[in-house]
């Protein structure tokens, strides 16, 4: 490696490893929690469970992205709009958990077919989404403060998509 990207890589892995990675960690690991937990729950409960991922999530993307004075309105305005879409797909992904959940012990060919195939459209609309709003913020704001706001959504959503990775049994043939 490059002692330029050496260096960037340390600074990383040094903040891996810093008080607010922990929360972070933390935070992934509660929200994936809570989606199994609550999965079965009806509207108002998996609203409430958002609401409060929401508000620990909009603290720790604080804590990462620093747009200055001038930024901080359009920004905090533009990331407000990027969750409301954001958790729109959550919605989506945690009923597709739930059907899986429900039916990975039986699943036919054809029905893991129909499911993986709704699960990477989910994929590419969160990962489009994601790319949608760093080119906003970045039209807003700069290049620095775009990057760190997409660092830090790939960060986390990285963080859930491999604990649920780890946590889901692979599906089995009937």
């Amino acid at each position: 490696m490059k002692p330029v990207l050496t260096s960037a890589f340390n600074i990383f892995i040094n903040h891996l490893t810093n008080t607010k990675m922990k929360k972070l960690t933390l935070l992934i690991t509660a929200l994936f929690l809570a989606t199994f937990a609550w999965a079965q729950s009806n509207k108002e409960e998996i609203d409430l469970v958002q609401a409060a991922f929401g508000m620990e999530k909009k603290q720790v993307v604080a804590d990462f992205v620093k747009p200055s004075d001038a930024q901080k309105v359009a920004f905090w305005k533009l990331y407000d709009q990027y969750e409301t879409q954001r958790k729109k797909l959550g919605k989506q992904r945690i009923v597709l958990l739930q059907q899986y959940a429900d039916q990975y012990l039986t699943m036919t060919p054809a029905k893991a077919d129909a499911w993986t195939l709704k699960v990477i459209d989910l994929q590419k609309k969160t990962d489009a989404l994601i790319v949608t709003y760093y080119g906003k913020v970045k039209l807003i704001s700069d290049g620095l403060v775009a990057t760190q706001f997409y660092q830090i959504e790939n960060y986390i959503l990285a963080g859930i998509r491999g604990k649920i990775l780890q946590e889901v049994p692979f599906v089995h043939k009937p």
